[in-house]
């Protein structure tokens, strides 16, 4: 698995290699640029698909709004905690992992390979879920309303994008012990699935592209849930952001067409 570290040139060739990403680096080129509709997003200068990368390591992402700006269907205490100490712990043991397989490398000593490579494909995968988690989310949501290119996607997925969003908060409730639901697209068939995802880095189908993604691990909602995900995922889907689904999904797209060329 050597071939998983990361380029200091180039963060997003780990994004390539992800469980959960399989499109080129436009995917977030434009993520970043302030939208009036998005409520209270900050101005950000770094491309954050697979986090910030500075001096050879992942670095925590800012949020695209302030820690209260979900309230009240998501508290503030939770994104805080949620933000600083669970996702910071993911960045952790990436760049961990990152070095210790550097360290293998120069000492030819390959004796921990399997469990250092497992905790490259956790943490990577979780780093890079949760970084698209709070962009998955916008302060009041879109009203309901999601953009008419987009809900002709869900429509010509799933037969209609009220089955689509039933069938993917279903999908996030019923995920076993801890993980993800996931909207993504399949550049093969050209189609929107919904996967669940256990941990992060498990049941997932190589070469998709997440365009939405709802954390139903326990430390996501346990502070205002406890144990009811249900009522956290049906909160969740008050908060979606269909604004960033549907550029997730019109840059996966462009991206696949390049591919194939």
């Amino acid at each position: 698995m050597d071939e998983l570290i990361i380029s200091r040139r180039s963060v997003l060739k780990f994004a390539a290699a992800s469980l959960v990403s399989g499109a080129a680096h436009r995917l977030y080129a434009d993520s970043n640029k302030p939208n009036e509709n998005f409520g209270k997003e900050k101005t950000m200068e770094i491309n954050i698909f697979a986090g910030a990368y500075e001096n050879g390591q992942y670095t925590l992402p800012e949020l695209p709004y302030d820690y209260d700006a979900l309230e009240p269907l998501y508290d503030q205490e939770t994104v805080r905690i949620h933000h600083n100490k669970h996702h910071a712990k993911y960045v952790k043991g990436l760049n961990d992992a990152l070095s210790k397989l550097e360290q293998a490398r120069k000492e030819n000593d390959y004796t921990h390979i399997q469990a250092i490579s497992n905790a490259l494909a956790f943490n990577g995968s979780g780093h890079v879920l949760h970084t698209l988690f709070w962009h998955s989310m916008k302060p009041g949501g879109n009203g309901g309303k999601i953009p008419n290119d987009f809900k002709t996607a869900l429509d010509e997925s799933f037969g209609s994008s009220d089955a689509a969003l039933k069938q993917f908060a279903a999908a996030s409730k019923a995920v076993e012990s801890n993980g993800w639901g996931i909207l993504a697209y399949e550049p093969i068939a050209q189609k929107l699935l919904i996967l669940q995802c256990e941990k992060h880095q498990n049941l997932t189908i190589w070469g998709v592209v997440p365009v939405l993604v709802c954390d139903v691990w326990e430390h996501a909602h346990y502070l205002k849930f406890q144990n009811d995900r249900a009522k956290w995922v049906d909160n969740f889907m008050q908060l979606a952001n269909w604004d960033f689904a549907s550029q997730r999904l019109e840059e996966a797209k462009n991206c696949a067409m390049a591919i194939r060329r």
